[in-house]
C-alpha cells in the first residue's frame, strides 16, 4: 500500500452492499444510500504518543470496524476510495463467531 498513516491514523476501505432493496421491494439508488460503517483497514500508523511513550494501536491491517457515521476524511487514491480515521473514532473490531 502506498499510503502509510501517521501516528495514530487508520486507512480503511469501506465494505458497501452491491444493491439495496427497501422492505416493498423498491430498489434504492446509488445517490440516496447512506455512506456504510462498516470498512476493513488497509494500512496502520506506528502508535500515537503519549508522555514520550509510544502507544501501539488496537487495531491491525485486514480487520473489520465499524466507524461513526461522519467520522474521518473521505480520499480517492489509485481508483479507490479510502477513508482516513484517528483509532479513536473506531467504534468496534468485527468478529467472526
Amino acid at each position: 500500500m502506498p499510503i502509510k498513516p501517521l501516528h495514530d491514523r487508520v486507512l480503511i476501505e469501506r465494505i458497501t452492499e452491491d444493491e439495496q432493496k427497501s422492505q416493498g421491494g423498491i430498489i434504492i439508488p446509488e445517490t440516496a444510500k447512506e455512506k456504510p460503517i462498516e470498512g476493513k483497514v488497509v494500512a496502520v500508523g506506528d502508535g500515537a504518543i503519549e508522555d514520550g511513550k509510544k502507544v501501539p494501536l488496537n487495531v491491525k491491517a485486514g480487520d473489520r470496524v465499524l466507524f461513526g457515521k461522519y467520522a474521518g476524511t473521505d480520499i480517492k487514491f489509485g481508483g479507490h476510495e479510502y477513508l482516513i480515521v484517528k483509532e479513536s473514532e473506531i467504534l468496534a473490531i468485527v468478529t467472526k463467531d
